[in-house]
């Protein structure tokens, strides 16, 4: 799996209508480096989000890029309005990549989002 391979994130902000369905680059303002001691526990709680009903907008206002010894694993773009999370990059199994549903107002989810905020204002 590539989040074991896991060893830096870089959180991104991203600002601006960029087209995030398509693109291979997480476009945006890097806000934080997250490194081995939260690394572990940001994926842990990502996959403890639970799905929800996705709705159609997709404008992410929070990404991740997933890093391992040998580079770029996977990334993440987080739309917190239309519940969907697009996931992509060299190490995601084919047929995972595209956009999932995930519960924003879930426990993990805000938390997640809470580690985002934080960053993005220097108190991470």
């Amino acid at each position: 799996m590539p989040h074991e391979k896991a060893e830096l994130i870089e959180v991104v902000r991203i600002a601006g209508p960029a087209p995030h369905c398509g693109t291979e680059v997480l476009a945006g303002d890097d806000v934080a480096l997250w490194g081995a001691a939260q690394v572990d526990r940001v994926l842990a709680l990502i996959g403890d989000i639970p799905g929800s009903e996705l709705y159609r907008c997709f404008f992410p206002g929070w990404g991740i890029r997933v890093r391992g010894a040998t580079g770029l694993l996977f990334q993440l773009a987080f739309c917190f309005d239309c519940h969907g999370v697009r996931l992509w990059g060299p190490d995601v199994p084919a047929g995972q990549e595209g956009i999932h549903s995930f519960d924003p107002d879930s426990a993990p989810a805000r938390e997640l989002l809470r580690h985002f905020r934080e960053s993005a204002s220097g108190q991470a």
